[in-house]
């Protein structure tokens, strides 16, 4: 019994050893990635404006991207679906913290964020596939549509900074200095 027992130990060790080797190798894994592999995909946009990219659009040219493709999820007017219940466009004041009572207008702090959100996942089938000037497009239609900038406004990396979302202060923000 008590040799059973050594020769099992014996074969763990011998395991353990052998795995350990194995594993401190590393599994080989991937290829090493450069800088410039990184840079194309740190899109960052910080709430100042910070990492725009060049481009520009304004509500009609969004209205136009919206109805072609947005609309079948978002609703004709932004307001929603059955397949999307949460709305792009209107809404109150917040009074509770449901989905459905946040909309970009009431509830998001800035406007760069719209875009960011936007340009990473939209069309959610395919997401970052639209141009930077579709995507200033259908953040002026959005803003626009929710009344805080005119119709004819155009949005690129010097305006979008600018507008003043009704929310902006209704965050705490964690790192004020980064900023």
């Amino acid at each position: 019994m008590f040799t059973r027992k050594l020769e099992t130990s014996a074969v763990l060790v011998a395991f353990m050893l052998v795995a350990g080797a194995a594993l401190a190798e590393g599994p080989n894994l991937g290829k090493p990635i450069d800088a410039a592999d990184v840079a194309a995909w740190d899109i960052s946009i910080q709430p100042d404006g910070s990492g725009l990219p060049p481009g520009s659009g304004t509500p009609a040219e969004g209205a136009k991207i919206f109805a072609g493709g947005c609309a079948q999820c978002h609703g004709q007017d932004g307001k929603g679906t059955p397949i999307s219940p949460t709305p792009l466009v209107g809404g109150g004041a917040i009074t509770d913290i449901s989905a459905a009572a946040k909309t970009i207008g009431n509830f998001w702090p800035y406007p760069t964020t719209v875009f960011d959100y936007i340009r990473r996942a939209m069309p959610w089938q395919q997401p970052m596939t639209l141009t930077n000037d579709q995507v200033y497009a259908l953040t002026a239609y959005i803003l626009a549509s929710n009344r805080l900038i005119g119709e004819n406004d155009a949005m690129d990396a010097k305006t979008l900074p600018k507008v003043q979302m009704p929310n902006r202060d209704g965050f705490i923000i964690r790192f004020p200095d980064r900023m």
